[in-house]
C-alpha cells in the first residue's frame, strides 16, 4: 500500500483535495462516475457502490428475497462474510467443498449437497454463492450448469476477484448478481471500507439502490422497505478512480508478471497455484500448498526471520467456525479441512521487485532443505 501510494501520490492527493473542496462527501459526482466505469469494465449494465464487500453480499441477498427457510450453498473454504451474510438474512448456509487445485467451489460436490438438501426437505434450495478465491474466478460454466438444472440463483462473491477473467469475460459479470470489495488489500482497494454490486437486471438494481439507502422510495424520506445505511464515501470513490486508472494501465499486467516469476522459481519446490486453461487470476493472493503442516510452519518461521511477511488464508473452514456449530458434520468438506492445514500466502502485489521475489523463493527453498 505504501509503495502504491508513493507511485500515485500526486494524483491521489489531488483527487482527495478536489473531493474535500466539493462539499459533496456522500454520493458525490465521483461515486456516480466510478459506478459507470466499473460497470463498463465488468461488462454489465448496472454497478452500485456500497459501504463494504459484506454489505454488497447483503444487498444481493435482499434483492433475491433470500430469507428464512431458504438454503444458500457457499464454499467451506472462504472468508466468514460469505456465509455470515446468509445467516443474517435468516437463511441457512450449506457448506460445499472446494477443489484442491484451484481452491474454488467444487461443482460436483455442489450438486451432491443440493440433492441431499432437497431430499432432507428441511430448507428450500434458493441460491449459490461462488467465491473467486485469491483472484481466480470460480468455474462458472460448471457451476452455472448446476444452478440452471435446479433453478437456483447464482451470486458471484468477487471480493478478491476483480480483474480476473474467463475467456474474454471479466469477474463481477458471472453471477445473476455479482459483488466485490474495495478493502485496501484487494486488487482494487480504497483507503477504508467499500464494495459494489453488479447486475444486468433492472429490477434488482433498483431494489439494491433502495436497500443501500434505508429502503428509500422516491426520496430518502420516503421509506418503502427496511434497508441499510450503505453508501460509498465520495473520498473513497475519488481514490478508487485514480487506482482504477493504474489497475487498467499497468498494475494488472505487473501482477501477472510477479506471479509468473513465482511460478518459475517455485515449480517443483511446493505446490503452486493452478490456473485452468482460459482463466486468468487477478492475484489477490499468491497461495502455495505444503505437504504437511510442519513444513508450513518451518517456512513461516524462516520467512519471518528474513523480515518477509506471510499469512494463512484460511486457518479454519466455515463448518468448523463456532458461529455455525452443529450445522455440518466434521467430515462434510474434507478438502477444505485439509487445505486449512497446508496453505500459505506469500507477498503479492504489482510493486514487488524481481530481487524481492527471488529472496522469498530462496528463503522457502532453504527452509525446506532444513525441514
Amino acid at each position: 500500500m505504501k509503495r502504491q501510494y508513493a507511485a500515485l501520490q500526486p494524483k491521489i492527493d489531488a483527487a482527495l483535495l478536489a473531493a474535500a473542496a466539493s462539499g459533496a462527501y456522500i454520493m458525490g459526482a465521483p461515486v456516480r462516475e466510478l459506478e459507470a466505469r466499473l460497470a463498463a469494465y465488468a461488462g454489465v449494465k448496472h454497478c452500485l457502490t456500497c459501504a463494504s464487500g459484506t454489505d454488497a453480499l447483503t444487498l444481493a441477498l435482499k434483492a433475491l428475497d433470500i430469507g428464512p427457510g431458504d438454503a444458500v450453498f457457499v464454499p467451506d473454504f472462504t472468508f466468514f462474510a460469505t456465509a455470515e451474510t446468509v445467516a443474517l438474512e435468516g437463511a441457512t448456509p450449506v457448506f460445499v467443498d472446494v477443489r484442491g487445485d484451484t481452491f474454488n467451489l467444487d461443482a460436483e460436490d455442489l450438486e451432491q449437497k443440493i440433492s441431499a438438501t432437497c431430499k432432507a426437505g428441511q430448507v428450500h434450495p434458493k441460491a449459490v454463492i461462488a467465491v473467486d478465491l485469491f483472484g481466480l474466478p470460480a468455474d462458472y460454466p460448471a457451476i452455472r450448469a448446476v444452478t440452471d438444472r435446479y433453478g437456483l440463483y447464482l451470486v458471484e462473491d468477487g471480493a478478491q476477484g476483480f480483474g480476473g477473467k474467463i475467456g474474454d469475460s471479466r469477474a463481477c459479470s458471472f453471477g445473476d448478481i455479482s459483488t466485490t470489495s474495495f478493502f485496501p488489500a484487494k486488487p482494487l482497494g480504497c483507503y477504508g471500507d467499500g464494495g459494489a454490486v453488479f447486475t444486468d437486471n433492472e429490477e434488482w438494481a433498483a431494489l439494491m439502490a433502495s436497500y443501500r439507502v434505508h429502503g428509500k422510495g422516491d426520496s430518502k424520506y420516503d421509506n418503502v422497505r427496511i434497508g441499510l445505511n450503505s453508501r460509498l464515501d465520495t473520498l473513497q470513490a475519488a481514490i478508487l478512480q485514480v487506482k482504477l486508472d493504474a489497475f487498467e494501465q499497468y498494475e494488472w499486467q505487473a501482477v501477472q508478471e510477479v506471479a509468473e516469476r513465482y511460478q518459475a522459481q517455485l515449480k517443483g519446490v511446493v505446490s503452486t497455484p493452478v490456473i485452468p486453461e482460459g482463466f486468468r487470476s487477478s492475484w489477490a493472493q499468491y497461495t502455495i500448498r505444503l505437504r504437511c503442516e510442519g513444513k508450513r510452519e518451518a517456512i513461516r518461521s524462516a520467512l519471518t526471520a528474513e523480515g518477509i511477511p506471510s499469512a494463512i488464508y484460511y486457518p479454519k473452514p466455515m463448518h468448523a467456525q463456532a458461529a455455525f456449530a452443529g450445522m455440518a458434520d466434521a467430515d462434510t468438506c474434507p478438502v477444505s479441512s485439509r487445505l486449512c492445514t497446508l496453505v500459505l500466502s506469500l507477498p503479492m502485489h504489482p510493486y514487488l521487485a524481481p530481487e524481492e521475489i527471488s529472496a522469498v523463493c530462496g528463503a522457502i527453498r532453504a527452509a525446506l532443505e532444513k525441514a
